[in-house]
């Protein structure tokens, strides 16, 4: 098992698979609890509710001190379910208000704003003179693992390019503004990182506007393979608590520093477990079909990621035979492949010899996992299993078929 964790382990994961059957997620809070516990340097820590949004996990975040990010309405009406204040803990972050209701919504609950558009400035000004906003920078550089995870540059859609202009409209509002936010990726390479923190020293003494916070955004990465190393926290903070200090003395009151992890927080703690349903040779390739698929987990081929993958034998003792194998799905999909890389959609895994019933294990799930899963191929979500406290309990039950064709009812 990758996992540190004394929670996910073979016989906790055999028993949770004996109650609730497979395919399923399952999470450690202990985990949680440690990666909250390693950013507690930092004034504010903010959980981007889309890597992982089940009320539960947002509860348990809750109970130990972390705000939360929103960037829909639904993510508003789950952060509020889960207990948060909507005046107090939410920020909103979007680059648009999806609509006039959405807007009104935001009004009425005083929900704090981080504006990624000159747009929203206007349609939120009209209706709440004196909101409270942050405001997301577009550096006018950005930086990601893939492609499709930077979100600074011209090549992304978010933030605000024409600050000067947003000046205009927060005099003009009488906007409230709390802070400066500027995130350009997801995946933090450091010599990019000092390019952040100069842009926003630049940014702030050139706006010279009185604000309380700057935001180091998230990005946070975690070790998806065994040989790579763990994120250093302390030298990240290191890099924007100097920042945080010349921005303080140029403005002349504290500013607090607030981050906004999702990945970090939760990715480690997950696990999805399912089970070989089919084993055939195709030609030269070896194919080993799994009860999930990219449904699930749709990382490997929406961005080629990696995830680590371990077996938990039925009937017998790991095997000692190591054999090439594709690891793929059930969709009626040929890239419904999880054994992905940035150069092949079809590719392989060196793994322990693996039989029908055996479990095939993917770590580091609990980020963008069940949060992004579908319906796709009209099959149902599946469950989500907590261990906390050295017991585990279902934050999800498997939906059924009738539930799922229940919207489709007329």
């Amino acid at each position: 098992m990758k996992n540190n964790s004394k929670n996910l382990n073979k016989k906790y994961i055999l028993q949770i698979i004996e109650k609730y059957q497979t395919p399923l997620w399952i999470y450690d809070s202990n985990i949680i609890k440690d990666r909250i516990l390693q950013l507690k340097k930092f004034d504010s820590i903010r959980f981007a509710q889309k890597a992982c949004s089940n009320i539960h996990i947002l509860k348990f975040m809750k109970e130990n001190n972390v705000k939360v990010d929103a960037v829909s309405e639904g993510e508003i009406e789950r952060a509020i379910y889960a207990g948060y204040n909507p005046e107090k803990d939410i920020v909103f972050t979007s680059d648009l208000f999806e609509s006039n209701k959405l807007i009104k919504k935001i009004v009425s609950l005083n929900i704090t704003v981080n504006i990624g558009s000159i747009n929203m400035l206007e349609q939120l000004g009209k209706l709440s003179l004196g909101h409270k906003i942050w405001l997301r920078i577009n550096p006018k550089f950005g930086y990601g693992h893939n492609e499709k995870t930077n979100t600074g540059g011209e090549n992304s859609k978010h933030g605000i390019w024409n600050i000067q202009k947003s000046l205009y409209y927060i005099k003009k509002y009488k906007f409230k503004l709390v802070g400066i936010h500027m995130h350009i990726g997801s995946g933090i390479n450091f010599n990019n990182l000092k390019k952040v923190c100069k842009k926003m020293i630049e940014t702030i003494f050139n706006f010279k506007q009185k604000i309380k916070f700057i935001s180091t955004g998230g990005g946070l990465s975690i070790p998806y393979k065994l040989n790579e190393k763990k994120f250093n926290v302390d030298n990240f903070f290191n890099i924007w608590d100097k920042t945080r200090k010349k921005i303080s003395q140029y403005i002349g009151n504290p500013i607090k520093l607030e981050i906004e992890p999702g990945r970090f927080l939760v990715a480690e703690s997950g696990i999805l477990v399912s089970k070989v349903r089919s084993i055939k040779k195709m030609g030269k390739k070896k194919y080993t079909l799994v009860n999930v698929g990219f449904n699930e987990l749709i990382r490997p081929v929406l961005y080629s990621s990696y995830h680590h993958i371990s077996i938990i034998k039925r009937n017998k003792e790991k095997s000692k035979k190591m054999e090439k194998t594709i690891i793929g799905g059930p969709l009626c999909e040929s890239g419904d492949i999880f054994t992905q890389t940035k150069k092949k959609m079809i590719s392989h895994r060196l793994l322990p010899k693996l039989d029908i019933g055996d479990y095939v294990i993917f770590h580091d799930t609990g980020a963008y996992g069940a949060s992004m899963s579908s319906n796709y191929n009209s099959r149902p979500l599946i469950p989500e299993i907590l261990i906390e406290n050295k017991k585990f309990r279902i934050i999800r039950k498997r939906q059924t078929f009738k539930e799922m064709l229940m919207l489709e009812k007329i």
